[in-house]
């Protein structure tokens, strides 16, 4: 144990680090007595779970519970609906008229000299949000003797995207075991179902797809549905709905019927009594997810149907129940560049899926690279609804090792300009129901959670759950801010060079994996480590390295410019001519959309070898950074999390040197040009690191 000084809070004083796990997340409160004296009494809807959660919360922070009072006294607080017959004394109804069922208001009330505060929300679920930001408020020491927030979610649907198997696999998962334990439900309750809906509900998540998206036709067996209900059940107090991943094969194999044709009215009868008796279980069942004909999943192309009439059969049979139809558009069949291929599967559809059909897009045409530009269906498709797929877990940014906080790399997609509607039109307005109607605006992360003790494998990987759930609520926040209010709630200390190393992260990754617009040179079997030299015999090209990064003795990188791919005309001016011209396309893509010599002059006066180079050292010097602040921090931190991730500062440091030698030694190949004599040689030799082979195998 050891005595620090807190440098956050309300109060500054000497306090006891204790030994901690992980389990809590963000959720840990602490033992400091900081809400002494901020609240007298607790009043309001004692049968409101959002009562009960800021009671527990204060119980964790304070070690006593406020006193019940129906007198709202100095400093008192005030917890209800607007239903409640103190709240509508106050007529504060008027100022969430029209907000709907999720907005919130706090604020601090003046009556005859005496303060109160005050949580209401028209109705429950908004409620619970309100309660749970007036915690985050005192646990992260803001100021709370003067509040008047209005608050709505910037998208309706807040959805994590498990892609958890039957049998208790996580594809793409880095953090164990699925938490969902199909093998006991429904007769065992997992207690941690009600820990992973209390996450979700402090940072806004409200909804949940339970299964991966290469689903197994079984999830929707009579079985499963009981099962899946006693999760829902679980869940549903925290105002969080399930959603289920299918598999569009379904029909043919529990229904015994010849086929899944979307156009036979004997398929389509199937769906309809499917639907119906999962809402007779689960009456606020979410809806479905789709992957369909990608990566050889089955889908309506396998009957000569479009994507179109496979959505709207779905949806026809969920509309009844208000049920939501979410189709993923990621899909590329073999032929042109793959970067264009979801656009060009899509883009004809404009305007002719039902409208309770949202087309889910992930941020980047590729697949969940480290950096990729946005995709350019945003913005493209302005007669039918699209929400962003944001990959939470690190399957191609160093699993569950690396420390990479993804708030800077989401907010740059969000906030990139798509000029589909004029200067202005972000990914976010274009998607959050701003510019283009929708009746359900939503926004999806493929989880990072698994049952691991921690939740996450890193405890730093809970900042990225955290951050998506809190940009999911307002895509407005800045990195910064969520950053500090994690690092503050996580480990009671937001220092400035913690908040330095989070906010450089993700920058120093790409540096040290893939600059300047270089992308999926991965290792073909774990997306780990560098393989840019992989060659599998039989392999679609496009599952291999050398289509996209196209080495040679005259260059490196993918041409999409006009007189190559023309990737570039997929997206409005000024951007396309701005891609289309490496005098003006940002170098983060300049490899992107351009093959080059490797003596062409960058903007930086360097040539393209020395600057990629330069980029791969920067990122190993970042990473060797991270330790020494990791390092000199210790005495904020309690011993076992100080102690785990220093263990993986270690490992992403020996992986950031792996990545750099890895990539300089196979390129040099090629370039024939001498490593820049101002940065550090490289460590391995080519040879020896073509021989490593990893057992770290996660199906695509």
């Amino acid at each position: 144990m050891k005595s620090i000084v807190l440098l956050i809070g309300l109060i500054a004083g000497i306090v006891t680090v204790k030994a901690e796990d992980g389990s809590e997340l963000w959720l840990r409160g602490n033992q400091l007595n900081q809400t002494a004296g901020l609240f007298s009494s607790i009043s309001g809807d004692k049968h409101q779970i959002a009562f009960e959660e800021f009671q527990q919360g204060l119980i964790k922070m304070n070690s006593r519970e406020l006193a019940f009072s129906n007198n709202v006294a100095d400093k008192g607080l005030l917890i209800a609906t607007t239903k409640n017959a103190q709240i509508k004394k106050l007529g504060l109804a008027k100022d969430l008229k029209g907000l709907g069922r999720e907005a919130y208001l706090i604020k601090t009330i003046s009556q005859r000299g005496k303060k109160f505060t005050v949580v209401t929300a028209t109705k429950p679920e908004g409620l619970l949000y309100g309660a749970y930001h007036l915690l985050r408020l005192v646990q992260t020491g803001q100021a709370i003797g003067n509040l008047n927030i209005v608050e709505k979610p910037s998208y309706d649907l807040r959805i994590l995207n498990h892609w958890d198997n039957l049998d208790g696999t996580v594809e793409r998962g880095y953090a164990g075991y699925s938490i969902w334990k199909w093998d006991e439900l429904p007769a065992v309750i997992s207690p941690r179902y009600k820990e992973y809906a209390r996450a979700n509900a402090s940072v806004g998540i409200n909804a949940t797809v339970l299964n991966n998206v290469n689903a197994s036709p079984e999830i929707l067996t009579q079985e499963y549905i009981s099962k899946v209900k006693a999760i829902a059940t679980q869940l549903r107090p925290f105002n969080i709905r399930v959603f289920l991943s299918i598999n569009f094969s379904t029909p043919r194999v529990l229904g015994n019927l010849p086929d899944a044709d979307p156009s036979r009215p004997e398929v389509r009868e199937w769906w309809k009594k499917k639907v119906a008796a999962i809402y007779k279980e689960i009456p606020d069942f979410g809806g479905f997810l789709v992957k369909a004909n990608s990566e050889g999943l089955p889908g309506p192309m396998d009957y000569g149907r479009t994507h179109v009439d496979g959505a709207n059969m779905l949806a026809e049979a969920l509309k009844p129940f208000n049920g939501l139809l979410m189709w993923r558009a990621f899909v590329y069949e073999p032929g042109d560049d793959r970067a264009k291929l979801a656009y060009k599967e899509f883009i004809d559809f404009d305007g002719m899926f039902a409208d309770n059909v949202i087309i889910q897009v992930k941020n980047g045409p590729i697949d969940f690279q480290p950096r990729e530009p946005f995709s350019p269906l945003f913005g493209a498709m302005k007669h039918t609804p699209l929400m962003p797929e944001l990959q939470i877990t690190q399957e191609y940014l160093g699993h569950s090792n690396h420390l990479v906080y993804l708030s800077p790399m989401w907010k740059e997609v969000l906030d990139a300009d798509t000029y589909a509607f004029g200067k202005g039109s972000t990914v976010a307005k274009v998607t959050d129901g701003s510019l283009i109607t929708t009746r359900v605006s939503a926004i999806a992360g493929v989880a990072n959670i698994g049952e691991d003790t921690n939740w996450t494998g890193h405890h730093f990987a809970q900042a990225n759950w955290y951050a998506f759930g809190r940009l999911a609520w307002n895509h407005q926040l800045s990195s910064e801010t969520i950053a500090r209010e994690w690092l503050t709630l996580t480990f009671d200390s937001a220092a400035p060079d913690l908040m330095d190393m989070m906010l450089t992260s993700h920058a120093a990754a790409v540096d040290y994996m893939m600059p300047l617009g270089l992308h999926h040179i991965f290792a073909w079997n774990h997306h780990y480590g560098p393989e840019p030299w992989c060659d599998v015999p039989g392999a679609r090209p496009d599952w291999l390295p050398r289509y996209y990064h196209n080495a040679s003795e005259k260059g490196i990188g993918f041409d999409r410019t006009t007189t190559g791919s023309n990737a570039v005309s997929q997206y409005y001016s000024p951007l396309k001519e701005q891609f289309n011209d490496p005098e003006t396309c940002p170098d983060e893509f300049i490899l992107w959309f351009h093959h080059l010599p490797w003596d062409y002059s960058m903007k930086s006066g360097k040539s393209l070898w020395d600057e990629l180079c330069y980029r791969y050292d920067r990122g190993v010097q970042q990473v060797r950074e991270f330790q020494k602040i990791w390092d000199r921090n210790e005495s904020l931190v309690d011993p076992q999390r100080f102690r785990e991730v220093q263990s993986k500062l270690k490992i992403q440091s020996k992986d950031a040197m792996w990545w750099k030698d890895a990539i300089i030694l196979y390129f040099q190949t090629y370039s024939k040009m001498p490593v820049p004599y101002s940065i550090e040689r490289p460590v391995h030799e080519l040879e020896e690191l073509k021989l490593i082979k990893l057992d770290m195998i996660h199906h695509n």
